[in-house]
């Protein structure tokens, strides 16, 4: 029989043994690192290149408009969403490659890219004031921002339209912007200063869309780098990389089916679930609730071979799809690391506490 033990709430203890309580101290909060925060690059529409962006799970639900373009129900955006299922706070970088804004007689979008093209200017006379005019922008039809002014030089920029202080205000019914870009496809240069601009972040998961083999080398070295070198603790989630042979990479083996996406597309929610999950919990066959269509025709044998190569794999229960095995890529196993850090649970662990012990020390010196 076991001696006693449990948690120690007064002194009515019958069997002999250990009684141990953990409780916060004053300022933890403060000093431990906080999971479900995500770092990653995106192609986009919309939003300010050259800076990293942190966007807040609040945040995106009511200003998604205003930094990415598009409201956050906006299929264009499903990605995005699928992450903040359960990441708290991510840190984005906007890829733009020669990217060209948007413009009309009356001004130019705030930012490069195709959607500009969707901004309207409407200008009419004012019925109160016949020496005024009224400035509409309209986004999609939406009107975005309104402003009564006597000339074009009281114009005051928006979110989406950078004025022409110059022009002469004439009544139109809607006049459209035009010529907005994303620009060229971007390249490895394009990833490697987000890479640079992110390191000084914390994070606990870095994500990559690329489907480049070159720009997932880029992340896998960065990952290793970083790890190893600097000891900074990050798992990076990317898209048939699985070769990697390396703790820190995750590499997705489904391809994404929906018309119009990424095949990588499930680098989105996988990232999000990593950073996001519990130290002490795993995210093996947890059920997939985004808004992708999954490719999950695999047989049972070709499951268990993906499992053997590393792979963080998707596939069909009943009516669902489940992560088949919470894995990353280390398959090179040694008396420094076995095969429980080919688990993604202790990964987290020990990232946990090498993080929070360089913060702690840090903190000493600082």
């Amino acid at each position: 029989m076991g001696l006693g033990g449990g948690s120690f709430t007064s002194t009515d203890k019958i069997l002999p043994g250990s009684y141990i309580n953990f409780i916060s101290s004053v300022g933890a909060d403060e000093v431990f690192a906080n999971r479900g925060v995500v770092a990653m690059p995106l192609v986009l529409d919309w939003g300010i290149d050259g800076q990293v962006i942190e966007v807040s799970a609040n945040t995106f639900q009511s200003q998604a408009k205003g930094i990415f373009g598009y409201s956050y129900l906006d299929d264009k955006l499903k990605g995005i969403a699928d992450l903040f299922k359960n990441a708290s706070k991510a840190y984005f970088y906007r890829l733009v490659k020669s990217g060209v804004k948007a413009t009309n007689t009356f001004g130019s979008a705030t930012c490069f890219g195709l959607r500009g093209n969707d901004i309207t200017i409407i200008i009419s006379i004012n019925v109160e004031d016949a020496g005024k005019m009224d400035v509409s922008t309209l986004l999609d039809g939406e009107n975005v921002d309104g402003q009564t002014v006597a000339s074009a030089s009281e114009l005051v920029d928006n979110d989406f339209v950078v004025f022409d202080t110059g022009a002469t205000l004439a009544q139109t019914a809607g006049l459209a912007m035009s010529g907005g870009s994303n620009g060229d496809t971007v390249t490895g240069a394009e990833y490697s200063a987000f890479l640079a601009m992110i390191e000084p972040y914390r994070f606990n998961v870095l994500g990559c869309l690329a489907l480049d083999d070159t720009i997932k080398d880029l992340f896998v070295a960065f990952t290793k780098r970083m790890r190893d070198d600097n000891g900074i603790k990050f798992q990076t989630v990317v898209y048939k990389r699985e070769s990697s042979d390396y703790e820190g990479i995750i590499s997705i083996d489904n391809e994404t089916l929906t018309s119009g996406a990424l095949a990588s597309s499930l680098v989105y929610w996988t990232a999000g679930v990593i950073a996001g999950v519990l130290i002490n919990q795993s995210v093996t066959n947890k059920a997939y609730d985004g808004q992708f269509e999954v490719d999950i025709n695999y047989t049972i044998d070709a499951l268990e071979g993906a499992v053997a190569a590393g792979k963080f794999i998707f596939h069909r229960v009943g009516n669902e799809v489940r992560v088949l095995t919470d894995i990353n890529t280390l398959l090179t196993f040694s008396a420094e690391k076995t095969k429980d850090f080919s688990k993604n649970q202790t990964i987290r662990c020990i990232d946990q506490v090498g993080n929070d012990i360089a913060y702690l020390t840090q903190s000493i010196w600082a």
